[in-house]
């Protein structure tokens, strides 16, 4: 049987980390977050989760810190290893008004973070793959 486990060395945990990530400038957006990646040389893929103060509550943030923890737990094996991704939640991102952004993050659901997560880890790594 595999194991679904997300230890700290699938984990991005310190500043510089977050930084070298940033520093790649290789991003995918979307309405609720930006996804961005960098090459590693772990042997595995790792994951960073912010989430922007202006997203609600801490009820919500952490909410959605667990969600992107767990898509990215149980859905390991469909990303490619070796890559850092950064995933940044801002209710900013979205030209709708902020109170309705705030709605649709509080509402988000494991299956539809987990499409919108496949789908920009795809693009983003054929962007990844094109700049190198």
């Amino acid at each position: 049987m595999k194991r679904y486990s997300f230890t700290k060395q699938h984990r991005l945990t310190t500043n510089e980390q977050f930084k070298a990530v940033l520093s790649r400038k290789c991003f995918v957006s979307n309405d609720l977050f930006r996804l961005y990646i960098a090459p590693n040389e772990c042997g595995h893929p790792r994951l960073g989760v912010s989430v922007n103060r202006n997203c609600g509550s801490s009820v919500v943030r952490n909410r959605l810190k667990r969600l992107a923890r767990e898509v990215f737990r149980l859905r390991r094996d469909c990303i490619e290893a070796n890559i850092d991704y950064l995933l940044i939640f801002s209710a900013k991102m979205s030209k709708n008004s902020r109170s309705g952004k705030n709605r649709a993050l509080a509402g988000l659901t494991m299956q539809q973070l987990t499409d919108l997560f496949l789908t920009s880890v795809k693009l983003a790594t054929r962007k990844l793959a094109a700049i190198n």
